[in-house]
């Protein structure tokens, strides 16, 4: 019994979340899309609410999915292992593509420095290292689809 009332008052905040989203959208239209390009009062009476919300609504399911998924993570301490070994295997994997990294000069076509990309730069040498994260991480995935693909065939 106590799920079902949970299920209603969840489908009430949803229906009232989505009720007023299509308040604020039909605002926009209403404007027309001239007058909302255009003008900046109209941008700022109508387009802003729409953006805000839009924005704590997806900072407020940020935060449930955090905290539930940790709850979730707390109540069973095996998976709360898993999921740490695997958070140390990522950053692991993580330090390596860092020192792989460089944070040599970034320039642009007219052979300028761009702004934050000088020499020794951490902005430089944290886009390298999340560069190098991706192409370790993509190479691990390609190992297993290749491994199981190779498998499936085997087995046929």
């Amino acid at each position: 019994m106590k799920d079902n009332k949970f299920s209603k008052i969840i489908t009430y905040i949803v229906t009232a979340l989505a009720v007023i989203g299509i308040i604020l959208l039909v605002r926009v239209l209403m404007a027309g899309e001239d007058a909302v390009k255009d003008d900046v009062a109209v941008q700022n009476s109508v387009v802003s609410p729409l953006v805000s919300f839009s924005q704590y609504l997806l900072y407020g399911v940020i935060i449930v999915t955090v905290v539930l998924s940790l709850l979730g993570l707390f109540k069973n301490p095996e998976n709360l292992k898993k999921t740490a070994l695997g958070l140390a295997i990522l950053a692991g994997l993580f330090v390596v593509a860092y020192f792989l990294a460089d944070s040599n000069v970034v320039i642009d076509g007219a052979d300028k420095i761009l702004e934050g990309g000088e020499e020794g730069s951490m902005t430089n040498k944290l886009t390298g290292a999340g560069i190098w994260f991706s192409i370790i991480l993509g190479g691990i995935g390609l190992f297993f689809f290749v491994y199981d693909l190779v498998k499936g065939l085997i087995k046929s």
